[in-house]
């Protein structure tokens, strides 16, 4: 059902941003507390059974120097450096196989995939550990929770690191034109989006899905699905600690992120999504300054619009690139 504002409405969703005072000083020394650490951006052939597509099993540090993995794809026949799409993964699944991720390469882009530290047991199997190096906290099951009454330990910011070392990693392979990087990822990758796409130097795009990691507080108050609903459990238990948690939030924020972001931006949100409200992903839409444009899905729940948002972003990358 519509359960949301409706979409004039949506389009006119502005809410004031609640942004902690160093946020960006928050994140400079953290990412440059990261590349302390050698990027060490490692790309092994890996034989997947395709005659048309070349991949590689990669491996970079990320956060602290903890190794990440990941996949790149190219096109078999290409004659120079070409486009590059940086994917995020959506919250539990992990890199999986190759196989799994043929459209951008077959499209003649390179895409390296990221797999996300910790996760990869519940959808599609993942092969990066967490290493957690600061302390931590009681948690609710999940990750949204991990380490949530500090922003320094808090689990995403491991994360978001080690995506923005993903885009250096695919800067360094020399298949890739580096000026030429575009990220995107549905539902968590699409909040993992937002943040690199803020804090990694000079994308040319960002493309997030039905993006999860926006308006946290606001979200915790629509619904009460997953992943929002461990933060909900968290607090339930923890009462005194609800607006240190909701203080820590502020630094992972996508609107916080959006605001930062100047690449053109090519967003989608389902109007029946229950899971990653629409309010939450304008709240972050209507951030972005950048030429943009939001698809909409009025009937369509947390799968967005599927192959058609991926027709869309092919549409979108050709544009940009032609």
């Amino acid at each position: 059902m519509f359960f949301d504002l409706p979409l004039e409405q949506l389009y006119e969703y502005r809410p004031a941003r609640v942004e902690p005072d160093d946020f960006d000083a928050f994140w400079d020394a953290t990412l440059a507390e990261a590349r302390q650490f050698p990027l060490d951006s490692q790309f092994v052939p890996f034989d997947a059974g395709l005659t048309l597509v070349d991949v590689f099993d990669v491996t970079f540090n990320g956060f602290a120097g903890q190794p990440i993995k990941g996949w790149l794809l190219l096109p078999r026949e290409r004659s120079g450096p070409l486009p590059c799409v940086v994917e995020f993964i959506g919250y539990g699944g992990g890199r999986g196989h190759p196989l799994d991720w043929l459209t951008f390469s077959v499209a003649g882009y390179a895409h390296l995939i990221m797999d996300t530290r910790g996760q990869g047991s519940a959808w599609r199997k993942g092969d990066t550990p967490d290493i957690e190096t600061d302390f931590s906290n009681p948690q609710y099951p999940g990750f949204m929770t991990r380490g949530v009454l500090d922003p320094r330990s808090y689990y995403y910011r491991r994360v978001f690191v080690d995506g923005v070392r993903a885009v250096e990693a695919a800067r360094s392979h020399p298949a890739v034109d580096a000026n030429r990087i575009a990220l995107t990822g549905g539902s968590q990758g699409g909040g993992i989006t937002l943040a690199v796409g803020a804090l990694a130097d000079e994308v040319a795009a960002v493309m997030p899905d039905v993006p999860f990691l926006c308006h946290y507080r606001v979200a915790t108050e629509l619904v009460d699905s997953a992943p929002y609903n461990e933060i909900v459990h968290f607090c339930k238990i923890h009462r005194d600690k609800i607006e240190t948690v909701f203080e820590t939030l502020s630094y992972f924020d996508g609107v916080n992120f959006a605001a930062r972001i100047k690449a053109p931006a090519l967003f989608s949100t389902g109007l029946m999504d229950e899971t990653c409200p629409p309010r939450t992903v304008f709240a972050a839409y209507n951030q972005i300054e950048g030429p943009k444009e939001i698809k909409v899905y009025p009937y369509n729940q947390h799968e967005g619009g599927q192959t058609d948002q991926t027709i869309e972003k092919l549409a979108f990358l050709a544009n940009l690139w032609q």
